[in-house]
């Protein structure tokens, strides 16, 4: 019997051995986001899913566009456009504008991903890039909140604000927020953040089928509990009270279970996700709390995936045997033997 041949693509960062590939992982986040979707069709109807539906078609055909022009194999059998979309259409208002997806999704794949060469090659997540994006050219479509179906009536009008908003303003929170209704979901907010509790069974699923690793949401969820519990209360507030609503209400659960776990963007080593996850936690509360914002969570993981590849360097684990001066003597011989190929180069 012939040995079967391993091809491997050096090109597609980080490098991780595994019985599944690209389509099975994202396939697994899909899965895992299903209980956040079925939240939000129970809280904003079936209509809301067309901007989910907007989002996904867009992402994939904008990779698949790209990838024809530039006449580069097809990429869209991986379902990573699909999953860029699926995240993107869960950070938009429910009752969003049919073309607001489109233009996250043109930033997000064409500009964020493909541009940097594809999957594997991005350096900012690409669905909080095009978030991101459409919060700085969209800020009212993107802060017009629906009411849920079941504040209907509690509340009169068809959009109203989030329970981070108040926090923001520093009025004390309307007593229609209960800490059991924010972590089932019975809030507004973005389609596919409102309820902890089903992001919380998508990122169990995902540790059991080994798609993400404990550390980076285990320490991003932490840190913004502790420093909330130090920075926060007020006159409104107790410490306890504004830890918890910061814990249950905006992007925190989608974001620190599936943005900030991104492979690309994210460190490799384990105490480089730890130290990851810490940031994040620590900028979200900052922004939260003094920056301009109510939300904090996209802007902090997309400053902490700039700095991904400095930590993964603080944090390389040494090789048994090799000092930190080995490295850097080997390093120190890699820069000098690369700038001799270039003077080489030049002097023809």
């Amino acid at each position: 019997m012939t040995p079967k041949e391993l091809t491997l693509d050096a090109g597609y960062q980080p490098q991780v051995r595994a019985k599944r590939g690209t389509r099975e992982i994202m396939l697994d986040v899909i899965i895992a986001l299903l209980p956040a979707v079925a939240v939000g069709v129970w809280q904003f109807g079936f209509a809301a899913l067309l901007p989910v539906a907007t989002s996904i078609a867009a992402c994939v055909f904008f990779e698949w566009l790209y990838r024809r022009l530039l006449h580069k194999p097809s990429s869209i059998g991986d379902l990573s456009a699909v999953v860029t979309g699926l995240l993107l259409s869960l950070t938009l208002p429910a009752g969003c504008p049919w073309w607001l997806p489109v233009i996250g999704a043109l930033f997000a794949i064409v500009i964020v991903k493909q541009l940097y060469g594809g999957i594997g090659k991005n350096f900012l997540n690409p669905a909080l890039a095009g978030r991101a994006f459409l919060f700085a050219s969209y800020a009212t479509a993107m802060t017009m909140f629906t009411v849920p179906n079941s504040m209907k009536g509690v509340v009169d009008g068809v959009t109203m604000a989030t329970p981070l908003s108040a926090m923001k303003a520093g009025t004390a929170m309307p007593e229609y927020y209960s800490f059991v209704d924010m972590f089932l979901g019975k809030m507004p907010g973005s389609f596919g953040e409102i309820s902890a509790l089903a992001l919380l069974i998508g990122g169990v699923y995902l540790l059991c089928r080994k798609v993400i690793t404990w550390q980076i949401p285990v320490s991003f969820i932490c840190t913004v509990a502790l420093v909330s519990l130090i920075f926060g209360g007020g006159e409104n507030y107790t410490r306890v009270d504004w830890m918890l609503y910061n814990l249950l209400s905006g992007g925190l659960m989608l974001g620190a279970i599936f943005m900030a776990t991104d492979y690309s963007t994210s460190p490799v080593s384990l105490k480089g996700r730890v130290f990851y996850g810490i940031g994040c936690g620590l900028l979200t509360v900052i922004i939260r709390r003094f920056g301009g914002y109510p939300e904090g969570v996209s802007f902090a993981i997309l400053i902490m995936n700039c700095c991904a590849w400095f930590i993964d360097q603080l944090t390389q684990p040494i090789r048994f045997g090799v000092s930190r001066e080995d490295i850097k003597k080997q390093k120190a011989a890699a820069k000098a033997a690369k700038k001799e190929a270039k003077e080489a180069a030049a002097n023809g």
